[in-house]
């Protein structure tokens, strides 16, 4: 009991101790603070400078500097925009002058705030209150001006900016494209006029068959009054290309209601001849159709003295302008790339001029080149009455393309009183020829009066169109088109439904059939024709 009630009175004696404790504690602190408070508030009286307040108040604080700094800044900045939305409206020769002005104002305006003395940090301590207020709203609503004149023209200097840069662009493509594109023609030109690997390896296959088999390959008499019989249908192919020669003999005679009325005059050059004998003599026509062969050195009248571009072909003025500098010249000028053909300077491409007297004993023949294929029997041809025009053709105007002013030089006053600029064109490669009427309007003198006139190039440039325009002019008969549709080694759009109704179609252009540069969606139409059970096809690899 005696330790129970001890025990209980010590814990009461020490509770009411901790209670003093604190009271002392808490009355101490508060006390404490009043007196620092008291200290400071004494403190500050006694080292507040006294103002007079007959004088203007100045800024002595650090806030005052902060505020000038940014000042200064936005100033700065702003003059930085303005002059570069100066700069960029010169730039772009904009039709807002009047922008340009302001924008060009603002930038001084903004120039001579930052010269002012107010505005420079080393004053910082000598500016009045009115004076920095005064500079600041002036700052304040120039920056003003010139964030609203920006937000005005922006869209707008954004839009031209990037039209600017597309034109740029549009430049650069413009510029890299025509570059590609005379690169592209040299390229073009050196593919198509090669000689191909496959042709050259068939020529040396059909020599070296008649070199090792000569007695196979004489020559056998030929019936020439069936070479020279006016009823029958005669052909006339003048070509150095034995495969391409062989398709438009073989779509002839395919075709054809009565093959056996059907004559071909090939006509190739001297290192030619062998080849396409050979080829004709292992490969002889189905069903009674005749093919002679020969070359231009055989027809003795074609000499420099009687005809003009065989003069012309052998000097060296057009020596030069085909060899020198080639493909040089050609890559500068791409209109110029097409008469550095080396087809121009062949007297093959030329026979066509001479047909009356190459075969004197004929009225009418076919003409066809070498790049053509026939679908269907053409007799029909024979039967079309000329109207006692020498060439029956079809026409390949359409709208301001293809008539004779693109293809003669009309600035030239012989050509401007001769002919008509508007007159339509008409196409070589299939050509019904009246022999009668040619001879009668003396169609050959009329070719050789002009080229004889075109020695320096002055009327036409090159080629064979131009003079048979000249030659036939106002003596051709228009034709139907579906008897010859062109375009088939260039025009990608030349339409399945115009080639099936067409009785020939031509691969005029660069995109040979029997090239790998053809056009696929037509080359089957002349691989169709191609003997590809002959041998020497075989073993060439063709690629067909």
């Amino acid at each position: 009991m005696a330790v129970a009630f001890r025990g209980g009175r010590n814990g009461v004696g020490s509770g009411l101790r901790s209670f003093f404790s604190y009271r002392i504690f808490i009355s101490a602190l508060f006390s404490f603070l009043f007196l620092a408070t008291f200290s400071v508030v004494l403190n500050s009286s006694r080292h507040q400078p006294h103002l007079d307040h007959t004088l203007p108040r100045t800024f002595q604080s650090d806030p005052l500097k902060t505020r000038l700094d940014l000042i200064h800044k936005q100033a700065t900045d702003h003059l930085t925009l303005v002059n570069a939305y100066a700069a960029y409206a010169r730039k772009l020769k904009l039709d807002a002058s009047k922008q340009l002005k302001l924008f060009e104002d603002l930038a001084v305006n903004f120039s001579d705030l930052q010269a002012k003395p107010g505005l420079k940090l080393e004053n910082v301590n000598a500016i009045e209150e009115d004076a920095f207020r005064q500079i600041e709203k002036e700052v304040k609503d120039k920056v003003k001006t010139a964030r609203m004149m920006i937000v005005e023209s922006k869209e707008s200097y954004d839009t031209q900016l990037k039209i600017q840069k597309l034109k740029d662009t549009i430049f650069a493509v413009q510029e890299q494209l025509t570059k590609a594109k005379k690169n592209g023609a040299v390229a073009s030109l050196i593919s198509a006029k090669s000689v191909p690997k496959s042709l050259n390896c068939l020529a040396m296959r059909l020599v070296g068959e008649r070199i090792s088999n000569p007695e196979k390959y004489k020559d056998a008499p030929f019936d020439s009054a069936v070479l020279e019989d006016p009823s029958l249908y005669h052909y006339a192919v003048f070509s150095d290309n034995v495969i391409a020669v062989s398709v438009v003999v073989r779509s002839v005679v395919v075709n054809a209601e009565e093959p056996w009325k059907h004559v071909f005059h090939v006509v190739t050059d001297r290192m030619n001849l062998a080849a396409m004998k050979v080829w004709f003599k292992m490969r002889p026509l189905d069903r009674g159709a005749r093919v002679e062969i020969k070359s231009v050195e055989e027809f003795k009248f074609l000499n420099s003295s009687y005809a003009p571009v065989l003069r012309q072909l052998e000097s060296a003025k057009l020596q030069k302008f085909y060899f020198e500098n080639q493909a040089e010249n050609a890559t500068r000028d791409e209109h110029n790339i097409k008469f550095k053909n080396p087809k121009y300077l062949s007297v093959l491409n030329h026979l066509r001029f001479y047909l009356p007297e190459m075969y004197p004993k004929l009225n009418k023949i076919l003409f066809l080149d070498d790049d053509v294929v026939v679908q269907k029997d053409v007799t029909g041809l024979w039967k079309i009455n000329l109207d006692g025009k020498v060439n029956g053709a079809v026409e390949t105007c359409f709208g301001s393309f293809h008539r004779y002013g693109q293809y003669l030089n009309f600035t030239h006053p012989l050509i401007k009183e001769s002919f008509n600029p508007n007159a339509c064109a008409w196409a070589f490669g299939m050509n019904i020829f009246d022999l009668n009427a040619w001879r009668r309007e003396k169609c050959t003198d009329q070719y050789h009066y002009w080229q004889n006139l075109n020695e320096d190039r002055s009327l036409w440039k090159l080629g064979t169109l131009p003079p048979g325009l000249m030659t036939f002019y106002s003596k051709t008969k228009s034709l139907d088109k579906s008897w010859h549709v062109l375009g088939l080694g260039y025009n990608p759009g030349v339409s399945m439904d115009e080639i099936k109704k067409a009785a020939v179609i031509h691969y005029n252009g660069n995109m040979k059939p029997w090239l790998d540069i053809a056009m696929n969606q037509y080359k089957s139409l002349w691989t169709k024709y191609v003997d590809n059970e002959m041998e020497f096809v075989q073993m060439c690899n063709f690629g067909l």
